[in-house]
């Protein structure tokens, strides 16, 4: 998979985007659970009063809670207000301060509150101290002593210290709400604006985390796009440096899955990657983090969750995985029956053998099937248990936290953002474990894509190439050459000696299998000899670019091949930039002129994939006119007038004669009418050179050519 990873290279200022995206998403989303806490914990318990530091407060209230202040803190009290009209403003500071004056202010205030507002306690206090009703209970803890002061408020100091945090900060709120009422504020002024404040405040974090969310996934699938191109690219130029032994090594059904769906898995996986990989990890650290902040008693429920959702998921891919690594093996089966009944379906229906192809792509289609719909029931056997596991989750935070609420240690706000933390810690940990069921598949893919690209092919150019001299055109030479197909145990040639010069017919005549295609496809370098060489132009064929080579070549394969456009293009498909005359003249020589001005459109008349429009001669003459326009000096057919009529055949030979003079032709023939006034004809039996000469001289001394020609021409014809 790290292989692939090297094509990401040209968009890492996308990746680089798209994680910071990420982090701005996350920080958005666990913003929100804080938000909806403080709404119901201050907005609606606390009024919309966030902490006990009034914002203003009357002289007289700020000399009783003075009375149970620190000779230490008195001062930061005093400095962090400003009197006005007997009205103490508080003064602009920063959070970290107003949390230090929140400190100094929730002890005392609870003590005052507790004096003002609770009338019996005040009256036990005062009878406790021996003192009438209406005496000032504050004006006599003033005039104390300092001693017996300190005693009393020791003693209350360590019961309020052993009561829970909430408790104080709900009564420091209590007295604040207490002090507006009596300065004549608005409490559901005040309640409103928190309110209104907050979930604009969170209304905003929603945009903004969607915003993130669109953007990343618009990026992540532009990255994963060109991720796609650059893969698809890379597999086709390596495919198209391949010799026939890589193609061997590769069926092409293989070949068309592993450029398709193969790098679609691998795209659709890095889309993935991006949104939930890396986001996933994000969210979780973030909620853990921020739910231990919110209330560190339930953390094992967290814990639990995560524990049971891993053994649920290990359990699910212990049982799918096997399948996903089987799946892509079972495509490249249904592409493989697919392609071959497609292309030999007049064969099939020659032989009557339908049912038997509707059986063997049934096989192969219930096969597929079957291994989906494993492992979409292991998927959707997947998601009932996580929501099970996930609403269990928040029914044991309620009922956790339920007792907590009535102790005192925790607000109901606080709950429903624990729950929402634990919501989004237990989503990351299922986005992980989706992604860990996509990615097996994705790595297989990925697997078989390196295959292609590491595959190193057995023909590449030289490290050092040359070019053959200038005076020298035309000339192919066979210098003892043999030649084994990979892993063979026996040579298919054996050595092969031969001169072609510039000009010469070159005709090799053979009985089936005894090595005449393979002979020719060694010129272009299609495979490379095993002993000897081929010399092209008085150089080694493995010393020249394969560019280089090719480009003085024209070849015409044994079975005539077209590619989809119109007749034009594929005629011109050796030198696109050839002239309207010069492909007509290609057309004439190879005698396709008449049938193409027979059709509607001529020469711009569409061809179909494969060129299954036109017949098999048509064909061949269109790939043989396709070789005669690039102007080579060296044309190959490699039996290319079988499929010619003996008309078209003498017709075309005899003005490839006057039109190619100056070029070196080789001809692979089946017929002995098709090279009777060859210049040379080679006589190939099993793999070895058995006879060479004109017909004339090879009808005298060659046993093999007399046998061929015998069984293929008349004693009249012979004589």
């Amino acid at each position: 998979m790290h292989k692939i990873m090297k094509y990401l290279k040209r968009s890492a200022g996308f990746i680089v985007m798209i994680i910071l995206l990420l982090f701005l998403q996350a920080y958005c989303e666990l913003s929100l659970p804080a938000y909806t806490s403080n709404i119901v914990n201050v907005g609606i318990q606390q009024k919309g009063i966030e902490d006990g530091v009034p914002e203003q407060i009357s002289s007289e209230t700020m000399e009783r809670l003075m009375l149970f202040i620190d000779a230490a803190d008195q001062k930061r009290v005093a400095d962090s207000y400003e009197e006005e009209d007997g009205i103490l403003q508080l003064k602009k500071m920063n959070e970290d301060d107003r949390a230090e004056l929140n400190n100094i202010l929730g002890k005392p205030e609870l003590i005052v509150y507790n004096l003002t507002a609770d009338e019996e306690n005040a009256a036990a206090i005062k009878e406790q101290m021996q003192l009438p009703e209406d005496a000032d209970l504050f004006g006599v803890i003033a005039n104390m002593p300092e001693e017996m002061k300190n005693q009393m408020f020791g003693e209350v100091t360590e019961k309020i210290d052993q009561m829970p945090d909430s408790i104080v900060t709900q009564t420091a709120v209590l007295f604040v709400q207490n002090e507006y009422q009596a300065l004549g504020e608005n409490l559901d002024k005040i309640q409103m604006g928190y309110l209104l404040h907050t979930g604009l405040l969170m209304l905003g974090l929603a945009f903004l985390g969607m915003a993130a969310a669109i953007s990343v996934t618009f990026l992540s699938a532009r990255v994963a796009a060109a991720l796609g191109h650059d893969l698809r690219d890379a597999v086709y130029r390596k495919v198209i440096g391949f010799s026939s032994g890589e193609f061997n090594q590769f069926s092409t059904a293989s070949l068309i899955t592993r450029s398709t769906n193969d790098i679609q898995q691998v795209q659709v996986m890095m889309t993935m990657l991006f949104r939930i990989a890396c986001f996933a990890p994000i969210m979780g650290i973030g909620g853990i983090l921020k739910a231990l902040r919110t209330d560190v008693s339930m953390s094992w429920i967290i814990a639990l969750a995560v524990i049971v959702i891993l053994a649920v998921i290990s359990l699910l891919l212990a049982v799918a995985m096997p399948r996903f690594k089987k799946l892509q093996t079972l495509i490249d089966r249904m592409n493989l029956v697919t392609r071959e009944l497609l292309t030999g379906i007049m064969v099939t229906r020659a032989f009557s053998r339908e049912k038997h192809e509707e059986e063997r792509f049934e096989k192969a289609n219930r096969d597929l099937m079957k291994t989906n719909l494993f492992v979409n029931r292991c998927m959707t056997f997947m998601m009932p248990v996580i929501m099970l596991i996930m609403n269990g989750v928040s029914l044991l935070i309620v009922y956790k936290g339920s007792y907590a609420i009535d102790a005192g240690t925790m607000q109901v706000g606080d709950m429903m953002a624990f729950i929402q933390y634990a919501m989004q810690i237990i989503m990351s940990f299922l986005m992980l474990t989706m992604l860990s069921i996509m990615l097996p598949r994705a790595s297989v893919s990925a697997g078989r894509i390196g295959e292609v690209l590491d595959t190193q092919s057995t023909i590449h150019d030289p490290e050092q190439p040359q070019t053959p001299d200038e005076s020298v055109k035309g000339k192919v030479e066979f210098d003892h050459v043999s030649f084994a197909y990979p892993d063979a145990e026996e040579q298919v040639l054996t050595d092969i000696h031969f001169t072609a010069e510039k000009g010469e017919t070159v005709a090799i005549i053979g009985s089936t299998g005894s090595g005449k295609s393979t002979l020719i496809n060694l010129i272009p370098r299609f495979f490379d000899v095993t002993e000897g060489a081929v010399r092209v132009d008085g150089m080694d064929v493995r010393q020249m670019t394969q560019k280089d080579l090719r480009s003085r070549l024209g070849y015409v394969p044994q079975k005539g091949v077209l590619f989809s456009g119109t007749i034009d293009s594929n005629i011109r498909f050796g030198r696109p930039d050839a002239s309207p005359e010069e492909v007509e003249k290609a057309a004439q020589i190879a005698q396709a002129e008449e049938f193409i001005l027979a059709k509607p459109d001529g020469y711009q008349s569409r061809i179909a994939q494969g060129g299954t429009n036109v017949s098999g001669g048509q064909k061949q003459r269109l790939s043989i006119a396709r070789a005669i326009e690039k102007k080579p000096e060296i044309l190959i057919f490699d039996d290319s007038f079988s499929a010619l009529d003996y008309k078209t055949d003498v017709a075309v030979r005899k003005a490839l004669k006057e039109a190619t003079a100056e070029t070196t032709t080789l001809i692979v023939a089946q017929r002995i009418s098709t090279i009777l006034h060859a210049d040379k004809i080679i006589v190939l039996d099993d793999g070895a050179m058995v006879g060479i000469g004109t017909h004339r001289e090879l009808m005298k001394n060659c046993e093999v050519y007399q046998q061929i020609a015998k069984s293929q021409l008349s004693e009249e014809e012979l004589a």
